[in-house]
């Protein structure tokens, strides 16, 4: 039996996120955003995903991340993301669940002020993880300060099997496009469970038809370019609290569910909303999964390049495990069901 590697796993409001510190394979590149581009199929560092993330070991909803070296002295690490499908520019869920690692295994040390700042390498830019830890050190709570987000386009037009769909482009370290809910006509599609498959085909529909749409470049470097996933959005209002509140579900890469409200993709929503003038100066936006976990978020600032969205939630340990190779399986490294 040959010993692969050792993983850290987390979820981030029901989001799974599994954290490999030390990659037992050699990852290329000077900075992250260049080791994500070498990053390629047939790689040893791309079988090492698929290894961790297809079944029997992981499922087609898997999440993780690399731990790699920052790009500077200004950070603690870098990570590369990856997910079934490949290695994503930005997450938002996973930010938070490295901020939890790096403090309860001592990567960071927990600053006695009871907020401790750990600042990471991502594919998208430089974020930040601000763990709010209690009387024992234990994190309570994570803040993602994130990379600037704006609304990219609105009023888009997709045509999918259910007729002319409007969808509005927004920047969160990933491009989403964001489409209500109520939008979609007859027979309702709330973001509700018993909704789920239909809303994955949708969105994969969505995604599809916006492949090769203009708004969906990015401006400086053609590697963050593309649609990441769909967010779909039911609206409730405004609470006694007067905090905005939404429920979404992200169905990203290729059909892959987001189970928790999504941390880069409500950055982008943050940034829509407040572009639209729906989401009021210190007004926070309280996001809901389609599980009914909750994230809360607000612009923290505005900047040139658009709003620097702060998004806090909890992440939690589930597991260390110990990834092992038996040499006669034959189910390596292993399948995707869906």
């Amino acid at each position: 039996m040959k010993t692969i590697c050792t993983s850290f796993d987390f979820h981030t409001a029901g989001e799974p996120f599994r954290t490999v510190a030390e990659p037992p394979v050699e990852i290329p590149g000077e900075s992250v955003a260049q080791r994500r581009e070498l990053a390629v199929p047939g790689s040893a560092l791309d079988d090492l995903r698929r290894l961790l993330c297809f079944e029997p070991r992981g499922h087609a909803d898997m999440y993780g991340g690399f731990i790699t070296p920052p790009d500077d002295d200004g950070a603690d690490f870098g990570v590369l993301f990856w997910h079934k499908d490949g290695f994503s520019t930005a997450c938002g869920h996973g930010t938070m669940a490295l901020g939890a690692w790096a403090v309860s295994s001592g990567i960071v040390a927990v600053d006695p002020s009871g907020t401790t700042e750990v600042t990471i390498d991502v594919p998208s830019g430089r974020v930040r993880a601000q763990v709010h830890t209690d009387a024992e050190g234990r994190a309570a709570s994570v803040d993602f300060v994130n990379v600037p987000s704006r609304l990219v386009a609105s009023g888009i037009t997709v045509d999918t099997s259910r007729g002319p769909v409007s969808v509005d482009l927004a920047w969160g370290g990933a491009i989403y496009a964001l489409v209500d809910a109520s939008d979609l006509g007859e027979p309702s599609l709330d973001v509700v469970p018993e909704n789920l498959t239909a809303l994955i085909s949708l969105g994969r529909e969505i995604k599809a038809g916006l492949a090769d749409h203009p708004d969906t470049v990015h401006p400086e470097d053609d590697r963050l370019s593309g649609v990441y996933g769909t967010i779909f959005v039911d609206r409730f209002g405004t609470l006694p609290s007067g905090e905005l509140h939404q429920r979404n579900v992200t169905i990203f890469a290729d059909g892959q569910v987001d189970r928790s409200p999504c941390g880069s993709g409500t950055a982008a929503r943050v940034a829509a909303l407040h572009a639209a003038g729906e989401l009021r100066p210190g007004q926070s936006l309280v996001h809901e999964s389609i599980v009914g976990t909750r994230f809360r978020a607000k612009v923290l600032e505005e900047t040139a390049e658009g709003v620097i969205p702060v998004v806090t939630g909890s992440a939690h340990r589930v597991a260390t495990s110990t990834f092992e190779l038996d040499p006669l399986d034959d189910l390596v490294p292993g399948f995707v069901l869906r």
